[in-house]
């Protein structure tokens, strides 16, 4: 059994490994028409049937697992305070806002001035552990439950990197956001922020039920693992400012902007 969840893993690596994000290659058709409905169709098929399967598991993991949920919140509540849970707006299906469920892991620790601490000074021993495990995330087949997520899918991130994407990363929200998603068990917190968003994008183009049953397994084995987890920094990982080469673009087009006033002024 134990070998079963590596070979996951490494498949689902060599599929995406060097592909650049992008939708597959249409089926030449003498009727383009029929050919995107029969997509449109089989996108939707699966729709349903991803959201009966994200039903069941959310509300059999929701009572399975009520008695840790019970004792996960009592925990939080002795350990770190209130509010147990953590709230915050998301970026959901199109891009639409929802609030995400979370325990809390920070502490409202606090210097002598009255201002919070820094994050990483906030997140201790608890923290760390309940987000190394991935303990926080399980309230989240709350929104799962009430449609404004699903299992698997993208990461849903911060509503401040909506402006900031490319127009291909932000076919990542074509999708509903996800508890786990492929770019997770592929290197987690190690990965890169162009990569994630190429995996996101990729699962995008190429999501299936049975793909959405290996990302699930190859999750377990990684939390299990406490794979590519970035424990020394303490935090998640690094928070996304933007793509270089958009911030490169912008710096060009304001350069002759500047230069065009200046000899304005010189021939006044």
């Amino acid at each position: 059994m134990q070998a079963v969840f590596p070979k996951i893993t490494s498949l689902l690596s060599r599929t995406t490994r060097s592909k650049p994000a992008q939708r597959p290659d249409p089926v030449p058709s003498s009727n383009p028409t029929a050919l995107q409905l029969a997509q449109s169709e089989q996108h939707r098929s699966l729709s349903v049937a991803k959201r009966l399967f994200d039903l069941f598991l959310a509300a059999a993991a929701l009572l399975i697992l009520a008695p840790m949920l019970a004792a996960l919140a009592l925990a939080v509540r002795l350990a770190i305070g209130t509010p147990i849970l953590f709230k915050q707006q998301r970026p959901g299906l199109r891009g639409r806002p929802f609030t995400i469920y979370k325990y809390r892991t920070m502490s409202n620790a606090r210097d002598v001035a009255g201002g919070l601490l820094p994050d990483a000074e906030r997140l201790g021993w608890f923290g760390t552990f309940l987000r190394s495990t991935s303990l926080d995330e399980l309230p989240e087949l709350i929104n799962v439950l009430r449609g404004e997520m699903s299992i698997v899918g993208p990461r849903p991130l911060l509503m401040e990197y909506l402006p900031r994407y490319s127009a291909e990363q932000m076919r990542r929200h074509d999708v509903l956001p996800g508890i786990t998603g492929l770019a997770q068990i592929t290197g987690r917190n190690k990965a890169s922020w162009p990569r994630k968003f190429e995996l996101d994008v990729w699962y995008v183009d190429h999501r299936s039920m049975w793909l959405d049953l290996k990302i699930i397994a190859a999750t377990v084995w990684k939390v299990l693992q406490r794979d590519g987890i970035n424990l020394s920094h303490r935090l998640s990982s690094e928070p996304f400012t933007g793509n270089a080469e958009v911030t490169q673009s912008s710096a060009l087009i304001k350069k002759p902007r500047v230069s065009a006033e200046a000899v304005r002024r010189k021939n006044a």
